[in-house]
């Protein structure tokens, strides 16, 4: 521990915020927050999980699909950075994506998503995307008319970071905590390997890693937010298609490129997870699709899995309390 560890956050080393007493002295600046609701729209979780009213604003991603070329720039970047482990090159047969998903060593994944379309049901506007005509089909008459086009799907997967995180919920030992900059880390000293936060994921994005057994996935660069560096895949992104910055103002940048979109008629795109009414409170980082989310492996309507625990609670205690009354009864009856 450094000597100045006083003035650190106690778990991750960040640095709480100070102001100068009446005396001269240090002294920690008023807290707000320190109630963990587990769903509905919040504006500020930093707040919330009790950091002073001046921590620095919410970031995260805006990852607009429809200018990525799937070039894995982000993949590279984050393992380069995070020094994390290769995921070798063999291709899986099913994709050319070798990596496939999101993992314990992968923090980013760039999805390929080869869909096939029907000229006559889809808007024909050029994304400047790779396509190439199905091989197996000729193209009849001079203007392609009954043949079948081909286009690529790219997409860069990350963690959301949850305005409402399940996985920070139920862990036990406080392995997972809520930064100041409203992202959520892991960490890894802390973690004790049971799992818990695997299957409490809605989007399925935190793994166990094989070898020594924690809990790992995107810290959204914690160590370089705290030097006022971008990410490191947002940074390596040649076409903007990740961008990093307070969260409000991704928002407002990613209606605008919505509406833009819908003015050239790629009236497909939508977001995905920018809602602070969503199942989880709105995301960190969230998209512009181009599908469906379950094209992108997506789920549609994500919602967090802790948000029914006090109901449950409840019903768990209402029939341990009725289970407790009905013994006492037969206890006492056959007394008698």
């Amino acid at each position: 521990m450094s000597p100045d560890a006083s003035s650190e956050h106690p778990l991750f080393g960040l640095e709480r915020s100070m102001r100068t007493g009446a005396h001269g002295r240090a002294e920690p600046e008023e807290v707000t927050g320190g109630v963990n609701r587990l769903s509905g729209p919040l504006a500020d979780p930093s707040s919330e999980a009790g950091y002073p009213a001046s921590h620095p604003e919410r970031v995260g991603f805006f990852t607009d699909t429809s200018v990525c070329i799937g070039c894995k720039a982000c993949e590279v970047a984050c393992k380069e950075w995070n020094l994390l482990d290769e995921d070798g090159l063999d291709l899986t047969g099913m994709s050319y994506d070798n990596t496939i998903d999101l993992g314990a060593t992968t923090w980013r994944h760039v999805a390929f998503v080869e869909q096939r379309i029907d000229p006559s049901t889809r808007s024909r506007v050029d994304l400047g995307m790779p396509g190439v005509g199905a091989p197996q089909e000729s193209t009849e008459g001079a203007d392609g008319a009954g043949a079948t086009e081909v286009r690529w799907l790219m997409s860069s997967d990350v963690c959301k970071h949850c305005t409402h995180a399940a996985c920070l919920d139920v862990c036990p030992t406080g392995a997972l905590i809520r930064t100041e900059h409203g992202t959520v880390v892991v960490q890894d000293e802390v973690c004790n390997g049971c799992g818990y936060c695997v299957p409490a994921c809605p989007y399925g994005v935190i793994d166990i890693h094989p070898r020594n057994g924690g809990a790992f996935k995107c810290t959204l660069c914690q160590d370089r937010l705290g030097s006022g560096l971008a990410p490191a895949c947002a940074t390596a992104c040649p076409t903007e298609s990740i961008q990093y910055g307070p969260l409000d103002q991704l928002r407002q940048r990613a209606e605008q490129r919505l509406d833009q979109l819908h003015e050239q008629g790629i009236t497909e795109a939508r977001l995905y997870g920018h809602d602070p009414t969503d199942g989880v409170g709105g995301d960190g980082a969230f998209f512009l699709l181009l599908d469906e989310p379950e094209v992108y492996g997506l789920p549609p309507d994500p919602v967090v899995t802790t948000r029914d625990l006090p109901a449950m609670a409840a019903y768990a205690l209402a029939a341990a309390t009725t289970a407790a009354v009905t013994i006492a009864s037969c206890f006492l009856g056959g007394r008698r």
